[in-house]
């Protein structure tokens, strides 16, 4: 199968090679796209080297499947380009998540959503990605009614002069400011911009997103989304209000069975998740299981995962997976 994979230099792109060669997908061809000025230069995949081409270029050597990580501006001009020529797109920016008209999943949520029809299919936010795959076995036997969250999350999250901005802080040298103000040794309550309502963003996104992937508009959602000086992952302090109560132990028992979570929560032994222990791994972390003693039928918990690999990646990749698995990829696009 050929695939492209579109941003292929930046953090993401990297980090899909990365993925698709760890879980075997099967690449027969590797088209890799980037910006103009990196046209000619090369990527490694599995050992062999690869050119970048340009987006033109791609479009014409027919990829079944093209994964874009390459911000929203040029999602919006060159998704439907490949769509048109009947290629599957996979987006991950936000470009795409909030057009009704487009399929927002986590497969371990809402894969069955997916169709061969579908040619542009958006991966979420990364901190909404970890998120639902929690909350989606508990909504399944509890319904929930209302979120809570609070994220704590990487500077990875923003991409490579965020980590480069961490790190010379940390050597005492001077460089260019991804953020505002400085990130060692500091937290920051910003990530995107600030909107009307005086939500940033990302905050709006896990709003709008958790709703759209758990195909549910009645859960209410409230989120402050807040960046920290590590690497590795994406935590957040999660509170959930159900209709219905709970047992403390099926609610464990759910989450330890549910797909691609594993339940870290022996505070006895003071073992919970951390992004260290989550990074460059696929799953999601759930932890800090307890119950609210302040109202009825509410449970809080600790959620933690990789942000470049299940935020990001590895969820664009699972997404191709189901698509070639269904047989929903290489079908001509309808007239």
């Amino acid at each position: 199968m050929k695939v492209a994979v579109v941003g292929a230099t930046g953090l993401v792109g990297t980090k899909m090679l990365q993925v698709l060669a760890e879980r075997n997908f099967p690449v027969t061809e590797l088209i890799p796209v980037a910006s103009a000025k990196s046209v000619g230069k090369e990527v490694t995949y599995k050992g062999k080297q690869y050119k970048i081409v340009s987006a033109e270029d791609a479009i014409k050597q027919k990829p079944e499947i093209a994964i874009f990580s390459a911000g929203g501006s040029t999602s919006l001009e060159q998704a439907p380009l490949f769509a048109a020529a009947g290629i599957t797109v996979i987006d991950n920016s936000s470009a795409w998540r909030m057009d009704p008209t487009k399929k927002l999943v986590v497969p371990e949520v809402n894969a069955d959503v997916l169709t061969v029809d579908d040619k542009i299919i958006a991966n979420p936010n990364c901190s909404t990605i970890q998120m639902v795959v929690a909350l989606k076995p508990l909504h399944d036997k509890y319904k929930i009614k209302r979120v809570v969250v609070s994220t704590y999350q990487s500077v990875t999250g923003t991409g490579v002069k965020a980590v480069e901005q961490l790190m010379n802080e940390r050597a005492g040298i001077e460089g260019p400011m991804a953020y505002p103000y400085k990130i060692d040794l500091n937290v920051l309550p910003h990530i995107d911009v600030f909107t009307e309502n005086g939500y940033t963003k990302e905050e709006m996104k896990m709003v709008l997103e958790t709703k759209k992937i758990m195909g549910d508009d009645s859960i209410r959602v409230t989120a402050t989304t807040v960046r920290i000086p590590v690497m590795g992952g994406h935590s957040e302090s999660v509170n959930v209000e159900f209709a219905n109560d709970f047992d403390l132990a099926e609610v464990r028992e759910l989450l330890s069975k549910a797909p691609g979570i594993i339940v870290v929560d022996d505070v006895a032994n003071l073992q919970y998740p951390t992004p260290l222990e989550a990074h460059d791994k696929d799953e999601v972390f759930v932890g800090r299981i307890r119950r609210d003693e302040t109202q009825p039928n509410t449970l809080n918990c600790w959620i933690v995962s990789d942000n470049l690999r299940k935020g990001a990646a590895t969820n664009a990749v699972q997404i191709a997976e189901y698509l070639v698995a269904n047989h929903l990829v290489g079908q001509p696009v309808e007239a």
